[in-house]
């Protein structure tokens, strides 16, 4: 790889560059399309994949394959009118409604943290320093997951070198690259040293514990004991997630996802008075449709809204008893 290859290989963010892989895969190999695509060959992908793939996953694997042909030099097919009236058909004919993760509740939190303590603590007993290891990093993934908000790619991508602790106050965190940072400067995250839960002292913790002075944050622990050069992949999270949550009692552990750290903490920080401009400036949001996307009203379905006006209702007697 030459220098500018590198260069332009490094303006994608990983994340987004697995996925675009897969797709266009997805389209060549598994569908069995030719490259450069026709339009007309597109909507039939799209038709042929209408009933077994959401809307937003057409959308993306489109994403996808325009960005192939730019890359390439080709016009670009997804822009054609049959492409764009056949997925407006398909999102006519095959509404669905959007999936959101359950968000972790602040208590569901505390028990997670209180059963990953008791399982370090019986490590530390037992001296199994791999068991010690894996749920120092699973504490610390945890905690900081939460307070920050972080997606999982965030989560995963954190370098030891771009995270700085300010004692008795909190942490700073540098990620080059996020989702939201189109023009490449990079974002600082910072998460506040606490009382109770402290995502600081866990981070502490874990990287003291496993040695690490530089590279990913969290990484692998094998059963011996050794602690991966590499960081987690990020496929490895949600898993990960649902086996702590399981583990720990939680209800329902198999609907949790990366996004319910980000969920659960939005809805905590709206539930103590936290209002949507603070929110958005503290988790990185660029605008209002993307944050209340993770909020949940704390009255859903007007319960004790309509409750309380019907409360103060005055029944009126019928003219016969006036």
């Amino acid at each position: 790889m030459t220098t500018l290859d590198t260069y332009i290989h490094a303006a994608t963010r990983d994340n987004t560059r697995r996925s675009y892989q897969s797709a266009v895969r997805h389209f060549e190999v598994e569908w069995g399309g030719f490259l450069p695509a026709t339009a007309d060959s597109l909507a039939r992908y799209l038709v042929d994949h209408a009933k077994s793939l959401s809307i937003n996953t057409l959308k993306q694997r489109l994403a996808a394959l325009a960005q192939w042909h730019i890359d390439q030099g080709f016009p670009d097919p997804t822009k054609a009118p049959v492409v764009r009236k056949v997925l407006r058909g398909i999102q006519a004919l095959h509404p669905a409604q959007e999936k959101r993760a359950r968000p972790l509740q602040i208590e569901q939190l505390e028990q997670v943290t209180q059963s990953l303590d008791q399982t370090i603590a019986a490590s530390v007993h037992a001296g199994h320093r791999p068991a010690q290891l894996r749920h120092t990093r699973d504490k610390a993934l945890l905690l900081l997951g939460f307070w920050r908000g972080f997606r999982g790619d965030e989560l995963t991508n954190l370098q030891v070198q771009y995270i700085k602790v300010v004692p008795g106050e909190g942490m700073t965190c540098f990620l080059p690259q996020t989702k939201g940072d189109r023009l490449g400067h990079g974002t600082t995250f910072k998460a506040p040293e606490l009382a109770k839960l402290c995502p600081v002292t866990a981070y502490l913790d874990w990287i003291s514990l496993a040695g690490i002075t530089e590279g990913a944050v969290f990484r692998g622990v094998d059963r011996w004991g050794h602690v991966g050069e590499s960081g987690l992949h990020i496929n490895s999270l949600v898993p990960l997630l649902r086996s702590l949550f399981a583990g720990a009692g939680i209800a329902f552990a198999e609907q949790y996802s990366g996004h319910s750290l980000r969920r659960g903490f939005a809805n905590w920080a709206t539930s103590n008075d936290w209002d949507i401009k603070t929110l958005m400036e503290y988790v990185g949001w660029k605008n209002v449709q993307s944050a209340m996307r993770y909020v949940d009203g704390a009255d859903p379905f007007g319960k004790d809204r309509i409750g309380r006006a019907l409360s103060t209702v005055t029944p009126q007697l019928p003219d016969t008893e006036r």
